[in-house]
Parts: C-alpha cells; sequence; structure tokens
C-alpha cells in the first residue's frame, strides 16, 4: 500500500462526513445515456429522477405545477438555496429565477435529457456558484401525455432516438406551443399558472428544429412580437446571444445562431426567415409578460447525442450569463413592469421585416441513412459548411397598430373570458356604476376562417372606435391597462389583434356584421 491511499481515504472519509448526501452515480445517467440515445425518457423516468436527485441534495427540491389532460402531474425540480419548492419561498429568496422547460413538442425531446443531465451536474456539485444568484424551476417535461405517445415514425427524418419518441401535440390534439393565449389544455393553464406564481424572471424554452440544412448546431430565438420591452430585446440581442455564440464556438467549436429557415418567400428572392411573432408561441407570450424569453431549436439532422450536449451547452452558457448579470437582469424585468403603456401605440398586427443589409448564413449538408427498424430514411448532418449571403428576416414591423387605453370594461355575461384573463393572471376589480365615457368598436365586416386551427375557427374583424357614454352595470369588470400585464392585456382583448379572444372566435356568439364588440375601452393618455 503506498502512502497516498490513507491519506486519500480519510479525506474522502471527511468529505462524507461533512457532506451526508452522496454524489451521484451511475444510477443517475438518463435513459439516453443508459441506451447509448437509442431510447429517450419516459414521464415516468423523468419523475424517478427528479425524486431521486431531490433526496440526495437539500439544494433540490420536488414538486409538481400542475397536470395533463390525462391526468399526468407535471414536474418540477427547483434548485437553489431555498428551504421549500413554493411560490412565496421562491420569491421571497430575492434570488434571479430561471425557469427551464423541455419537451413543449412530445418528439423533440434533447431538452428534456439535457435537463436531466445538467440536474445530475447541480448534484455532483458543479456549478456552485449559480446558487448565489439564482434558483432554477426544472420542468423537463411539459407535454407529458404527448411523450408517452411513442412511435418509431415520429418526427419523420430526425436522426434519432431509433427506439422512437412522441409526438407533437397533446392528448387533446393541440400544438401546446399554440395554446399560450387561449388556453384551452390544462398544461397551458398549468405553466400560466406557474408563471404567475413563481414569477420567473428567464424562461428557456427547449425545442428540436426541423427543415433548412444549415451548418448551425443549434438556433435560438428572442421574443419576436413588436410590443416587447425594448431592455428585454437588448439584454439578449446585444449582450446574452452575442455573449454564448462565441462562448459556444470557443469551448467546442460548433456555431449557433438565430433561428431561421432559407426559402424563397412569395416567390421572391431567399432569405434567412424566423417564425411567427404572436404570442401564442411560448417565448413570444413570456416577452409579453414583460420576462426575458429565449427559444432554443437543436438542429434535427445532428445526432440525438449531439443534440443533447448542444442543448445542454446552451442552457450552461445562459445561466453562466444570468448569474454574471442577476442585477442587471432583474432591472431590466423591473424597469418593464414599472413602465406603463397607457397611451403608446402598440401593435395589433406586424409583419416580417426585412435586414438593412444581406446577412451570411452558414449552410450545410446530410447523408441518408435507413432506420435499423424501420427502414425508412434518416438524415445525418455531414461536416459540411458554406456561405450563402441572403437577407434576414428576424424582427417584425407593426402593420396596424392601436393607441393603449386606459382600461377596458368586460361584461359580467362573457364569463368565459373573465375566467381566461385570470388564468393568465390579470388583475381585475370591480366596475363602479358611475357615467364613464368610453370608446366602443363598430364592426364593419367579420372575416371567420373556413377551417378549424387548433379546434377554433380564427375570426378577423374590421371596424372602427367611435366614443360613447356608458354607466356599468352590476358585475361587470374593469380591467386597467396600467398593471405589469398591461402588454398582454392589450393583446388578449383588443378586437383586431391577431391573436387575442376575439380572433380565436370566443366572441362568435357576441360579434357580428353592423353590431358592436362587446368589450369597451376607457381611452386615456
Amino acid at each position: 500500500m503506498t502512502a497516498g491511499v490513507p491519506l486519500l481515504t480519510a479525506a474522502t472519509a471527511l468529505l462524507t462526513a461533512c457532506n451526508p448526501f452522496p454524489p451521484p452515480d451511475d444510477t443517475f445517467l438518463t435513459r439516453a445515456e443508459r441506451t447509448d440515445y437509442h431510447e429517450t425518457s419516459s414521464h415516468a423516468d423523468v419523475v424517478d429522477f427528479l425524486e431521486r436527485a431531490a433526496a440526495r441534495s437539500p439544494s433540490i427540491h420536488y414538486t409538481t405545477y400542475g397536470y395533463t389532460t390525462e391526468g399526468r402531474p407535471l414536474p418540477l425540480a427547483v434548485v437553489g438555496d431555498v428551504e421549500d419548492p413554493t411560490p412565496a419561498t421562491v420569491r421571497a429568496s430575492g434570488k434571479t429565477v430561471v425557469y427551464l422547460q423541455g419537451n413543449i413538442h412530445g418528439g423533440e425531446v434533447c431538452g428534456k435529457e439535457a435537463l436531466q443531465m445538467l440536474l445530475r451536474d447541480l448534484l455532483a456539485g458543479d456549478h456552485r456558484a449559480w446558487r448565489e444568484s439564482m434558483v432554477l424551476l426544472i420542468a423537463p417535461i411539459y407535454n407529458a401525455d404527448g411523450n408517452e405517445r411513442v412511435t418509431l415514425t415520429n418526427r419523420g427524418r430526425q436522426h434519432g432516438p431509433v427506439g422512437g419518441m412522441g409526438q407533437r401535440p397533446n392528448a387533446q390534439g393541440y400544438d401546446l406551443n399554440r395554446d399560450h393565449m387561449k388556453l384551452e389544455s390544462p398544461e397551458a393553464r398549468s405553466v400560466a399558472r406557474l408563471f404567475s406564481q413563481y414569477d420567473p424572471h428567464v424562461a428557456v424554452d427547449l425545442h428540436t428544429t426541423n427543415g433548412t440544412r444549415h451548418a448551425y448546431h443549434l438556433t435560438y430565438s428572442p421574443p419576436l412580437h413588436p410590443n416587447t420591452p425594448a431592455g428585454i430585446d437588448g439584454f439578449l440581442r446585444d449582450g446574452l446571444f452575442p455573449h454564448v455564440t462565441d462562448e459556444i464556438r470557443n469551448k467546442h467549436g460548433w456555431e449557433y445562431y438565430y433561428y431561421g429557415n432559407a426559402f424563397a418567400r412569395g416567390g421572391g428572392e431567399p432569405g434567412w426567415y424566423t417564425f411567427d411573432h404572436r404570442p401564442r408561441f411560448n417565448n413570444n407570450y413570456i416577452g409579453l409578460r414583460n420576462r426575458i424569453a429565449i427559444l432554443s431549436e437543436a438542429y434535427s439532422y445532428a445526432s440525438f447525442e449531439e443534440r443533447v450536449l448542444a442543448t445542454l451547452y446552451f442552457v450552461e452558457e445562459i445561466l453562466d450569463y444570468v448569474h454574471e448579470h442577476a442585477d442587471e437582469v432583474r432591472q431590466v424585468v423591473a424597469d418593464a413592469d414599472a413602465a406603463s403603456v397607457v397611451g403608446e401605440s402598440l401593435a395589433l398586427r406586424a409583419a416580417p421585416e426585412r435586414s438593412a443589409e444581406p446577412v451570411d448564413i452558414l449552410m450545410g449538408a446530410t447523408v441518408e441513412e435507413a432506420h435499423p427498424l424501420t427502414g425508412r430514411p434518416l438524415l445525418l448532418r455531414a461536416d459540411t459548411q458554406y456561405v450563402e449571403t441572403m437577407y434576414e428576416y428576424g424582427t417584425f414591423a407593426p402593420t396596424l397598430s392601436e393607441r393603449v387605453p386606459q382600461a377596458y370594461l368586460i361584461p359580467a355575461g362573457l364569463g368565459d373570458v373573465l375566467t381566461r384573463l385570470a388564468a393568465h393572471g390579470i388583475e381585475l376589480e370591480p366596475a363602479e356604476a358611475a357615467p364613464l365615457g368610453v370608446e366602443s368598436f363598430h364592426i364593419d365586416s367579420i372575416r371567420t376562417a373556413e377551417r378549424p386551427f387548433q379546434g377554433r375557427n380564427e375570426q378577423t374583424l374590421f371596424g372602427r372606435y367611435e366614443p360613447s357614454q356608458v354607466t356599468p352595470a352590476p358585475g361587470v369588470m374593469l380591467a386597467r391597462v396600467d398593471q405589469p400585464l398591461g402588454r398582454l392585456l392589450f393583446s388578449l382583448l383588443e378586437p383586431r389583434s391577431d391573436d387575442g379572444f376575439a380572433n380565436w372566435g370566443f366572441l362568435a356568439d357576441r360579434v357580428e356584421d353592423g353590431g358592436v364588440y362587446p368589450i369597451v375601452r376607457v381611452p386615456g393618455g
């Protein structure tokens, strides 16, 4: 026996005595790792992983934040120097709160695996400095029902896991990343309640992309709605994203960039187009809640292992940056909450905006392989990279705007609207029975979509506001826009909003050509 062995044994014993919670072992490998990335975790796997992690460390707490359509609890690990996982305790900590979400689409599984690996690293004592400034809310499996509907043919040509993955929609058939405004799923209502109760400063939504064969291991996006507070957009575009991109390149040799697909829109010249500005999408919705929101899209045709690692690296760099800029993060959010939008002109509709100059986009290629069990073609990224120069359409400009009122009056008969507003966390109060000068929207015409989308026939209202006088009847509720969720309230209630309650048809039985929109507004500013 060498002289160093007894000393090492003594040191190990001392560490164990000081820390009765042993570090993770091979039992904390994810299902993806245990199967050499042939399979992905089930809901039961994720719950078990989070529960065992919480049993190992006083800094990790297991809880749930809601339920799926089929009654599965939505698991959440609360990580940080807090005594318990309750919203009140987390908010009272005074720390920066970061929400990390995976698996909003049941076949896009890299975020689910990466977040479990991140939790294991935290359990092992990595990233200790984060606890000084942050509390993490780790939600690896949002669309739990969709996750369980595994087939070998979901996600088409995506390169693995070859053992199959879940489906895009939830058990109701809804795309949860189109449900943040209408809140028709229990999952969307659960996460809206989480946002209201825990009130995270930062939210990260982890996806896997499709489409263009580019050379980026991961693409990302800030909130895209034109009404997003400028401070949030600047923090991401001028600070976090450039820093994270440089760190990934320097440490791993991989390229990350803004989300997009290369195509010729309307038969014109090719461009690099991002997705949609509307707040039905998670990161756009969170931006209208005055919070810093980040979308990630791991490259579909990278191997499953590379997609997981690309996502893990991205989350780690985000958290390093947020830790180093924790005070700035909280200030950006506080400034957005304190700024009233009453009297401002905000967008109701928007269209893609072309960059001032062309940009260089890294394009790539794929090779085709056969799925070992089905024989269907799979695409795997090739180590090919070349530059195509094109205009970028990564932001949106308003095409229709409206001046923001002081408040809205919602009749008692619109119980469904009032319930949905409350589910979003909008503050409501009984209106006083006193005469008020208001603006009523007079409807010239209504265009109703012939085909349903996400279970609803969307409607577009055309018309104009005219001044009038009302005395609120008993039961009428007042929603003041001068509140932290004022931007969201504006988008929900304006009749011409492209993602509000009227658009989704929730007022279809109360509106008609030549009629008056049932919600009136109190002008201000």
